[in-house]
């Protein structure tokens, strides 16, 4: 699958780096550009500009708070106004329920689908690709997220058809 991920602090490092040996295509975008080096010498792509990883099949973000991934989703350059119809936003964040509520409202009105799937583990979990992921989003979606979920973790508890009802 085409996968953006957004987000490469300790987590999101080793997540994206799981994606790319499970053979993922990879384009990934951190604000600190310099984040991205050992994961293009490992064969992502890297995105100056958010929107840039907007053309996949699905946008992982994995950022700090309400306020960081608000602030990558909404915009000019953010994922709603970029993310094709169709396609997949999963928030691998821990957020609140207000704005994972959200995110399914504002996702669903550009035709897009949102998954909640924050997840368990370290950073050492995160970059053997053995985390613990709760997801929630309907079942198509999830569906369709699967070969990434299984790519980033051991285990993928889905716990509701509703991504606000993820921790």
């Amino acid at each position: 699958m085409k996968v953006g991920f957004i987000g490469l602090g300790h987590m999101g490092s080793g997540m994206a780096s799981s994606l790319l040996r499970a053979g993922h295509h990879v384009t990934v975008y951190n604000r600190t550009s310099a984040r991205a080096d050992e994961l293009v010498k490992e064969g992502a792509v890297a995105a100056l500009r958010i929107s840039e990883t907007c053309d996949a099949d699905a946008v992982v973000t994995m950022l700090a708070n309400d306020a960081a991934v608000e602030s990558v989703v909404y915009g000019p350059e953010g994922l709603l106004a970029n993310l094709p119809a169709g396609r997949l936003h999963i928030s691998s964040s821990t957020i609140s329920v207000a704005l994972s509520e959200r995110l399914t409202t504002d996702h669903a009105s550009a035709g897009q689908r949102f998954v909640a799937a924050p997840v368990l583990g370290r950073p050492d979990v995160a970059a053997a690709g053995d985390l613990s992921v709760i997801a929630g989003g309907t079942k198509d979606a999830i569906v369709d997220v699967t070969p990434i979920l299984d790519a980033i973790g051991k285990k993928t508890f889905v716990i509701s058809d509703k991504p606000g009802h993820c921790p």
